[in-house]
C-alpha cells in the first residue's frame, strides 16, 4: 500500500534541531566540541552631559590572541553606539542588523532615534534565539530624552543603569566603578574613570588586553576616541643577541669529499625577446 508523507516547509533562521541530537549523544558520552572561550572588557557611565562607552581590543579565540586591535564599539546610529562582549561576529553583525532597522525606523517616523528603542529591538532578537547569539551588548546613547545607558545579556534581558561593565573583565571594572562612581560627574572625571575600569580588567583578565577606546556621547557630537590609551605598550630592546664569529668555539672539525659522476647535461632554450 502507498504512503504519502506531508513534509514541513522549511523555516529562516536558525535551526536548533541539532541541540536533541547533541542531547541524546551526550548520555552516550559522546560530546560534540565546545566553542571557544572569549575574552572583554566593555563599559559604560552615565555622566552630566551624556554618556561615555569603553573598551579594550583583545580578540582571543581560546588561548591565542587573534587580534590585538580589534573595534569592540559598534555604530547604531548617529545618536546610539553599542558595546558588544562574546562571539565577535555575533556582536558585529548583530549591530549591523539593528544599526539598519533603526536607520528604516528613522525615515519612517521622521524622529530621532529613541536609545529604548534600539534596546527593545535588540531585546526581541536575542530572545528570539534563546541566547545562541553569544552577544553581550552595552548600549548607550542620547535622544531627545536625555542619556540613556542600557545592559543587554544575550538571552535577551535588560537593564537601564547609571554605570554597566560586562565580559570576562567586568569584576575587575565594576570594582572601579563602585569606588568612584558619582552622579553628575565632569565629563573628564568620567573619562579617567572609564579609562581606569577598562585598565584593570585589561590587567586582571588574560582575556583582556591591548588599547583603550573611548566614546562620548553627547547632546551636540560623538567623540570616538580610537585608541584613547595604551595600556600594554610594547617593551624595547635591552640587550643586542647579535653574537660575532668565533664566539662559541668549534672543537673538531672533520670535511668528507663527496665523489658523483656527471651522467648526462641538459640545456633549454631560451627564446630571445627582440
Amino acid at each position: 500500500m502507498a504512503t504519502t508523507t506531508c513534509l514541513e516547509p522549511p523555516r529562516g533562521g536558525f535551526s536548533f534541531d541539532n541541540c536533541r541530537r547533541n542531547a541524546a549523544l551526550a548520555h552516550k558520552n559522546m560530546h560534540p566540541p565546545g566553542a571557544y572561550k572569549t575574552g572583554t572588557t566593555i563599559a559604560g557611565i552615565v555622566f552630566k552631559d551624556g554618556v561615555i562607552l569603553g573598551a579594550d581590543t583583545r580578540a582571543t579565540e581560546d588561548t591565542v590572541v587573534a587580534d590585538k586591535n580589534c573595534s569592540k564599539i559598534h555604530y547604531i546610529a548617529d545618536n546610539i553606539y553599542c558595546c558588544g562582549a562574546g562571539t565577535a561576529a555575533d556582536t558585529e553583525m548583530t549591530t549591523q542588523i539593528i544599526s539598519a532597522n533603526l536607520r528604516l525606523h528613522g525615515l519612517n517616523t521622521g524622529r530621532v532615534p529613541r536609545v529604548v528603542t534600539a534596546n527593545t529591538m535588540l531585546k526581541q532578537k536575542l530572545f528570539r534565539y534563546q541566547g545562541y547569539i553569544s552577544a553581550a551588548l552595552v548600549l548607550g546613547g542620547v535622544d531627545p530624552t536625555g542619556p540613556h545607558l542600557y545592559q543587554v545579556y544575550p538571552h535577551g534581558s535588560s537593564n537601564e543603569l547609571p554605570y554597566v561593565t560586562m565580559g570576562s573583565g567586568s569584576l575587575a571594572a565594576m570594582a572601579v566603578f563602585e569606588s568612584r562612581y558619582k552622579v553628575n560627574m565632569e565629563k573628564a572625571e568620567a573619562m579617567k574613570l572609564v579609562r581606569d575600569g577598562i585598565a584593570a580588567g585589561i590587567f586582571n583578565d588574560l582575556g583582556s588586553g591591548s588599547n583603550i577606546d573611548l566614546c562620548i556621547i553627547t547632546k551636540d557630537k560623538v567623540e570616538y576616541l580610537r585608541p584613547y590609551d595604551e595600556a600594554n605598550l610594547k617593551g624595547k630592546r635591552q640587550n643586542l643577541y647579535d653574537y660575532k664569529k668565533g664566539t662559541s668555539a668549534i672543537l673538531t672539525e672533520n670535511v668528507k669529499q663527496l665523489d658523483f659522476e656527471i651522467l648526462s647535461t641538459q640545456v633549454t632554450p631560451v627564446p630571445m625577446e627582440t
